[in-house]
């Protein structure tokens, strides 16, 4: 499949947004495209363009600037982060209720658009949220052949890698591109776990980005969909993301007893984080993993720091 250059997928990110701000944006997606990892919205607040390095803000008429300037700049409405949201929600909120209470939507192209508001809570469990604030929308990239420095430094996948960094470092992408490699020029039978959408951006039951021979478990739970593929598909490999939740646990213990290697990732930006993780921990207990990789700060998305055993990290 042809792979989106970054001006595509900027735009494509753009799309989500109301008509009021996307002619404002869409104008200055040449400057944009290479670089922008963030829109945010926020209720009478400015407009903001976030990239690893700098945070740049829309004027009024059209332009970009790092400083804002008094009365010159584009501010987000209410009726803006309104309409925003019906268009992430592709005018169905409804069909949309179990991301939103999760706190993020996925939209087509694999882009996540977070969003916060008041929180409507029954027993403590959020069962909506009303008057939207604000809406973050993550640009998904893609890649091909970030992950093949890792590749040639892991070898054999003898054993279950996991892959840390900071929100923004690249996890994602370099996830999405492992599962491209290893199921095509690796030629292993991969079950792609893909709980948030981001990974595959499936639409209708099409792929919109290459995740190579995959088999595609799309907006499962994690901890289902490794239970389902290991039943279903026999996958040599595993491969999900933001790994760590109790209920997976069980899960990576039962892939491990089937002899399934498994690559995953979790935020955390460095050891010291990553051991006082409590879930990991357990995880990690379970022998999934052999190799752990941190990435480096989001200003490189994608490049390794280093790669450490477990028992470098561990010591139980």
């Amino acid at each position: 499949m042809r792979s989106l250059n970054d001006k595509e997928r900027f735009n494509q990110a753009a799309a989500c947004l109301c008509p009021n701000i996307q002619k404002k944006l869409m104008p200055l997606s040449f400057k944009l495209s290479d670089s922008a990892q963030e829109i945010k919205l926020r209720v009478n607040r400015l407009l903001a363009i976030v990239c690893p390095d700098i945070t740049y803000y829309v004027t009024e008429n059209g332009g970009l600037t790092s400083a804002p300037l008094n009365n010159a700049m584009l501010t987000v409405t209410r009726a803006d982060i309104a309409d925003t949201f019906q268009n992430i929600c592709n005018f169905s909120v409804y069909t949309r209720q179990s991301e939103i209470v999760n706190g993020f939507v996925t939209v087509y192209g694999g882009h996540r658009a977070g969003i916060c508001g008041t929180a409507v809570a029954d027993n403590d469990k959020i069962t909506n949220v009303r008057d939207i604030s604000s809406i973050n929308i993550r640009i998904a990239r893609e890649h091909r052949g970030c992950a093949l420095s890792l590749i040639n430094k892991l070898g054999e996948l003898d054993g279950g890698v996991l892959i840390c960094g900071a929100p923004c470092s690249g996890k994602t992408t370099v996830l999405r591109d492992l599962a491209r490699i290893i199921s095509t020029e690796k030629n292993k039978n991969v079950s792609l776990i893909d709980e948030r959408g981001e990974l595959a951006g499936t639409s209708l039951g099409v792929f919109q980005n290459d995740i190579g021979m995959c088999d595609v478990f799309d907006c499962y739970k994690k901890s289902v969909a490794m239970m389902q593929a290991i039943r279903s598909m026999a996958p040599e490999i595993i491969i999900c993301d933001e790994i760590g939740s109790g209920d997976d646990i069980k899960a990576v213990e039962h892939s491990v007893n089937s002899g399934v290697v498994l690559i995953a990732t979790v935020h955390s930006s460095n050891a010291d984080e990553l051991r006082r993780k409590n879930n990991i921990r357990q995880i990690i207990q379970t022998g999934a993993f052999s190799k752990i990789v941190f990435l480096s700060s989001k200003n490189t998305p994608g490049q390794v720091e280093r790669i450490l055993k477990v028992g470098e990290v561990f010591d139980f």
